[in-house]
């Protein structure tokens, strides 16, 4: 059984190399534009084992998305990972408060990255 990603970016490009990468480590991927799309598929049935979400996003960024997905029922415990060119541990201890499993300062290439999911999500 592969595992689903979603992947919550509002560059077309990025979510393109995400997800390509991840198909090629062998995931299941799922993508959305915004926070607000992305809850929208979460709250349709989309069930992801892990999400990687941008900060910096319109319509809601990642903050506001990750404090929204972790008060739906089942996605208390998933993994998120905040995937963004904001490096400042201000923004970083916010996101962990909020419920972030852990941060990724773009680039990010994508052997690291498949690395970093092996160890936060069991059975990747």
């Amino acid at each position: 059984m592969s595992k689903t990603i979603l992947v919550v970016d509002d560059s077309a490009t990025m979510v393109m190399s995400l997800k390509a990468s991840l198909e090629m480590a062998g995931f299941k991927v799922e993508t959305a534009g915004d926070g607000v799309q992305a809850l929208t598929k979460l709250k349709s049935g989309v069930k992801p084992d892990l999400i990687i979400t941008d900060i910096n996003m319109p319509n809601m960024g990642g903050m506001d998305f990750i404090r929204n997905a972790r008060a739906l029922p089942g996605l208390r415990f998933t993994p998120i990972l905040a995937l963004t060119t904001e490096s400042q541990q201000t923004k970083r201890d916010e996101a962990k408060k909020l419920g972030a499993t852990g941060w990724l300062v773009k680039p990010v290439g994508g052997t690291d990255l498949v690395k970093v999911i092996k160890q936060v999500l069991p059975g990747a």
